[in-house]
Protein backbone atom coordinates (compact mmCIF):
# COMPACT_ATOMS: atom_id res chain seq x y z
CA UNK A 1 0.00 0.00 0.00
CA UNK A 2 1.29 3.54 -0.86
CA UNK A 3 -1.46 5.17 1.30
CA UNK A 4 -0.60 9.15 0.04
CA UNK A 5 -2.12 11.47 -2.34
CA UNK A 6 -1.04 9.66 -6.15
CA UNK A 7 0.30 6.76 -4.17
CA UNK A 8 -1.25 3.25 -5.62
CA UNK A 9 -2.10 0.07 -3.75
CA UNK A 10 -2.91 -3.10 -5.52
CA UNK A 11 -5.95 -5.11 -3.61
CA UNK A 12 -6.20 -8.71 -4.19
CA UNK A 13 -9.95 -9.60 -3.38
CA UNK A 14 -10.91 -13.22 -3.35
CA UNK A 15 -14.29 -14.81 -4.72
CA UNK A 16 -16.49 -17.29 -2.70
CA UNK A 17 -16.12 -20.85 -3.76
CA UNK A 18 -19.87 -20.55 -5.27
CA UNK A 19 -18.85 -17.99 -7.48
CA UNK A 20 -15.38 -19.93 -8.59
CA UNK A 21 -13.26 -18.78 -5.99
CA UNK A 22 -11.02 -16.48 -8.18
CA UNK A 23 -8.86 -13.49 -7.03
CA UNK A 24 -9.54 -10.14 -8.50
CA UNK A 25 -7.16 -7.60 -8.50
CA UNK A 26 -7.85 -3.34 -8.38
CA UNK A 27 -5.19 -0.55 -8.02
CA UNK A 28 -6.07 2.08 -6.27
CA UNK A 29 -4.70 5.57 -6.65
CA UNK A 30 -5.47 7.75 -4.14
CA UNK A 31 -6.42 11.26 -5.51
CA UNK A 32 -7.31 12.85 -2.41
CA UNK A 33 -6.66 12.47 1.65
CA UNK A 34 -7.53 14.11 4.87
CA UNK A 35 -6.86 12.19 8.21
CA UNK A 36 -9.62 11.21 9.95
CA UNK A 37 -12.07 13.06 7.18
CA UNK A 38 -11.90 11.25 4.15
CA UNK A 39 -9.81 9.51 1.55
CA UNK A 40 -11.06 9.30 -2.24
CA UNK A 41 -9.58 7.00 -4.95
CA UNK A 42 -9.86 5.52 -8.75
CA UNK A 43 -10.29 1.90 -8.88
CA UNK A 44 -9.13 0.22 -11.62
CA UNK A 45 -9.19 -3.78 -12.75
CA UNK A 46 -5.78 -5.13 -13.40
CA UNK A 47 -4.08 -8.50 -12.78
CA UNK A 48 -1.33 -9.12 -9.78
CA UNK A 49 1.59 -7.60 -12.02
CA UNK A 50 -1.02 -4.22 -12.02
CA UNK A 51 -1.15 -3.91 -15.25
CA UNK A 52 -4.78 -2.77 -16.08
CA UNK A 53 -8.07 -4.83 -17.19
CA UNK A 54 -11.10 -4.29 -18.93
CA UNK A 55 -13.83 -5.75 -16.44
CA UNK A 56 -16.55 -6.80 -19.45
CA UNK A 57 -13.26 -8.72 -21.19
CA UNK A 58 -12.55 -10.37 -17.25
CA UNK A 59 -16.61 -11.53 -17.16
CA UNK A 60 -18.02 -8.73 -15.15
CA UNK A 61 -21.09 -7.80 -16.63
CA UNK A 62 -21.80 -4.79 -18.81
CA UNK A 63 -21.90 -1.44 -17.40
CA UNK A 64 -18.93 -1.93 -14.96
CA UNK A 65 -16.69 0.94 -15.94
CA UNK A 66 -13.25 0.78 -16.77
CA UNK A 67 -12.40 2.99 -13.55
CA UNK A 68 -14.52 3.80 -10.60
CA UNK A 69 -14.49 6.76 -8.13
CA UNK A 70 -14.58 5.83 -4.64
CA UNK A 71 -14.93 8.54 -1.64
CA UNK A 72 -15.63 7.04 1.81
CA UNK A 73 -15.96 9.36 4.97
CA UNK A 74 -15.43 8.99 8.49
CA UNK A 75 -17.71 10.50 10.93
CA UNK A 76 -17.18 10.09 15.07
CA UNK A 77 -19.71 9.36 16.71
CA UNK A 78 -18.39 9.34 20.05
CA UNK A 79 -18.00 6.17 22.20
CA UNK A 80 -15.17 5.04 20.35
CA UNK A 81 -17.56 4.54 17.30
CA UNK A 82 -16.96 5.83 14.10
CA UNK A 83 -19.53 6.04 11.02
CA UNK A 84 -18.19 4.88 7.60
CA UNK A 85 -19.83 5.93 4.32
CA UNK A 86 -18.69 5.05 1.32
CA UNK A 87 -19.89 6.57 -2.26
CA UNK A 88 -18.52 4.52 -5.65
CA UNK A 89 -19.49 5.96 -8.63
CA UNK A 90 -19.19 5.68 -12.41
CA UNK A 91 -21.55 2.82 -12.81
CA UNK A 92 -23.82 2.66 -16.54
CA UNK A 93 -26.15 0.09 -15.74
CA UNK A 94 -28.40 -1.18 -11.95
CA UNK A 95 -26.75 -4.60 -12.87
CA UNK A 96 -23.04 -3.07 -12.78
CA UNK A 97 -24.16 -1.20 -9.97
CA UNK A 98 -25.91 -4.30 -7.82
CA UNK A 99 -23.08 -6.17 -8.66
CA UNK A 100 -20.44 -4.12 -6.83
CA UNK A 101 -23.13 -2.99 -4.20
CA UNK A 102 -23.45 -6.76 -3.13
CA UNK A 103 -19.72 -7.40 -3.05
CA UNK A 104 -18.66 -4.21 -1.13
CA UNK A 105 -21.29 -4.99 1.50
CA UNK A 106 -19.63 -8.61 2.05
CA UNK A 107 -16.22 -6.71 2.34
CA UNK A 108 -17.81 -4.63 5.19
CA UNK A 109 -19.70 -7.24 7.20
CA UNK A 110 -16.41 -9.51 7.40
CA UNK A 111 -14.66 -6.36 8.46
CA UNK A 112 -17.09 -5.27 10.85
CA UNK A 113 -17.48 -9.01 12.08
CA UNK A 114 -13.59 -8.44 12.78
CA UNK A 115 -13.39 -5.10 14.42
CA UNK A 116 -16.82 -5.94 16.79
CA UNK A 117 -15.10 -8.89 18.41
CA UNK A 118 -11.61 -7.19 19.35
Amino acid sequence: MDFREGGTSLVCMRAPAEYGGMDIYTTWTYTKILPHERFEYLLRFANEHRETLDPVAMGMPPGIPNQVRNVNTFRDLGNGKTEVTITESSYATEEAHDTSKAGLEECLDKMAAIFVSS
